[in-house]
């Protein structure tokens, strides 16, 4: 243990005030309860309780601070944690899918920084450093980054030493075409539309980026051999901000109810008294609630949406993504500051999205998914690019996975007539809730509510005009959602399983799903890929088609040691 590098000071204060806190209320709890149950236990007991607590805590907050330490050596990154359990991870370099530095506004002030290591094993956290100065988090960061380049190159020299003789000596001219023209020369400019820094020195430029050294040799700093590919406007940012909608800030607008309940209600009666609604909650018919159910939801819906603003623009303020070696590297965040990366050779998928109002204006996004991790995950470093012109954002996502041009397949014209019966159920419930609510509230016209059988049409049609796929010959590209649409494009050599699902009212007209699962973690929004409502028979030859295509993709990926993405996409 002596040998560990220990934490910040300030974590030691952070530590002692958690457990110290949470060593006084729960004697509070603990007597209160047992108070109201064994009669010879006193409520008055918390007076030596809670200080005792709270002194308890605060001396395993010290002892944890000196328990725990971290180490880099030349395999692993150790970690030894625990006061009376301990616990000692070895994390090696190969497993390791980035190392992410987040900085609030307090930690920002006090010059420390939060380091997350996080793996390849799942959607949490392999271990967290909080807190560690900022020059030891850029450290561990650049260190960690040059170490897990070391392991791979030596893997990829391992692997062609053991490569066999017939490998060795085809002629290469006649094999097929590796794409030696995705990455721009050093010095020179890149396709239409790169973002490069003049200042920056490229990776090309540098042979030994991310080899691994000697400890004494001097190592150019993460920014000077940083090459900056997309910086966010600050229109796309207001733009960005503007036409995302977050429900769970929603979550926002319930603390704030619940802490000020009172003025919120006021607030929602002064707001509805002008269109009729109560004086107060005492007194009103059922004509006046109405209105303020109303107009108490469009404040809810304004509120959360302006939460909304306020979030995505703060999460994603001065949003800058550059590349070190064979990594994406990424900066943002107004209040909460994020610094991490994207491992190339860890991307699953690419993912075009975008939602109607930003499809109006001209605009999508890109996201990646990493082993491991999806795009709306907590590890929170999935946006390639927030925001940016719709052709700009077609011409990354072909540069970095060379795609060519989908020319996409529709789903069978059965799928059409199947949604507009789906939502036709869906309309018809909302009459008979109106029709229940007659008879339990004044509400006299609940017929009127048939007016939603007009928008089943439509949205049959939006539905089924958005869905669509592609069978290219490295890549698999499904389209599918009208309100968040995703344009997923996924190489044939990082599918993990291929799917075909049926339901019963599928089998009764033909039709059939195509679930496509890679490596990533899925999240209640990202769900697997799915080709919805195809044919059978198509299904089973695209079925056929993703596991011939599979195989060949990974012999040639292995012939021609390729990442599978351009470092250099823009």
């Amino acid at each position: 243990m002596s040998s560990m590098n220990r934490l910040h000071p300030f974590s030691a204060v952070t530590y002692s005030l958690r457990y110290a806190f949470l060593g006084l209320w729960l004697p509070l709890f603990l007597v209160g309860a047992l108070a109201s149950v064994f009669e010879p236990i006193q409520g008055s007991w918390t007076v030596v309780a809670a200080p005792l607590g709270f002194l308890l805590g605060l001396s395993y907050g010290v002892a944890y601070y000196y328990r725990f330490g971290y180490q880099i050596t030349e395999d692993t990154v150790d970690v030894a944690s625990g006061v009376f359990a301990r616990r000692s991870r070895e994390i090696p370099y190969g497993r390791i899918q980035n190392v992410d530095i987040r900085q609030g506004v307090v930690q920002r002030l006090l010059g420390v920084a939060v380091v997350s290591i996080e793996t390849a094993g799942g959607g949490t956290t392999e271990a967290t450093l909080s807190v560690v100065g900022e020059d030891e988090a850029d450290r561990l960061q650049a260190e960690i980054r040059r170490r897990t380049a070391g392991v791979k190159e030596r893997r990829q020299e391992q692997d062609r030493e053991h490569a066999p003789e017939s490998d060795a000596n085809v002629d290469p001219e006649s094999q097929p075409d590796a794409e030696p023209d995705r990455q721009p020369a050093a010095g020179t400019d890149g396709p239409a539309g790169a973002e490069t820094d003049p200042d920056a020195v490229t990776a090309d430029s540098s042979s030994d980026a991310g080899r691994p050294t000697s400890e004494s040799t001097a190592r150019p700093s993460p920014q000077q051999r940083r090459r900056r590919l997309f910086e966010l406007a600050d229109t796309e940012l207001l733009l960005y901000a503007f036409t995302t909608f977050r429900p769970a800030a929603g979550a926002a607008g319930l603390f704030l109810f619940f802490f000020a309940t009172d003025a919120v209600l006021e607030a929602f009666l002064a707001a509805a008294a002008p269109f009729g609604g109560p004086q107060d909650l005492a007194s009103g018919d059922a004509g006046s609630y109405g209105i303020l159910t109303i107009v108490s939801g469009l404040i809810s819906v304004g509120v959360t949406y302006l939460l909304s603003v306020a979030y995505t623009f703060a999460m994603y303020y001065d949003f800058q993504l550059g590349r070190i070696g064979d990594d994406f590297v990424y900066d943002r965040g107004l209040l909460q500051r994020y610094s991490g990366s994207i491992p190339a050779e860890k991307v699953q998928s690419v993912t075009v999205t975008d939602n109607p109002l930003q499809r109006l204006l001209g605009y999508a996004g890109l996201w990646v998914e990493t082993a491991g991790y999806g795009p709306d995950s907590d590890a929170g470093s999935q946006s390639a690019v927030p925001l940016a012109a719709r052709d700009r954002i077609y011409t990354f996502a072909e540069n970095l996975t060379g795609v060519e041009t989908p020319s996409f397949e529709s789903p069978s014209p059965i799928a059409r007539r199947r949604y507009a019966v789906r939502y036709s159920l869906l309309a018809a419930a909302i009459v008979a809730v109106a029709f229940g609510l007659s008879y339990a509230t004044p509400l006299e016209r609940w017929y009127l509510a048939a007016v939603v059988f007009v928008a089943v049409p439509p949205a049959a049609h939006l539905r089924y005009t958005h869905l669509g796929y592609f069978v290219g010959d490295d890549h698999l590209v499904i389209r599918s959602g009208f309100w968040r649409r995703r344009t997923t494009v996924i190489p044939y050599y990082r599918i993990q399983t291929v799917s075909t699902r049926r339901s019963i009212f599928q089998r009764r007209l033909g039709l059939a799903s195509l679930v496509v699962d890679t490596a990533s973690s899925r999240s209640f929004v990202w769900s697997s890929s799915t080709i919805y409502d195809i044919a059978l028979e198509d299904a089973r030859d695209v079925h056929g088609a993703s596991r011939d295509h599979l195989q060949t993709a990974l012999r040639e990926r292995k012939a021609a040691d390729d990442l599978g993405v351009s470092v250099d996409f823009t």
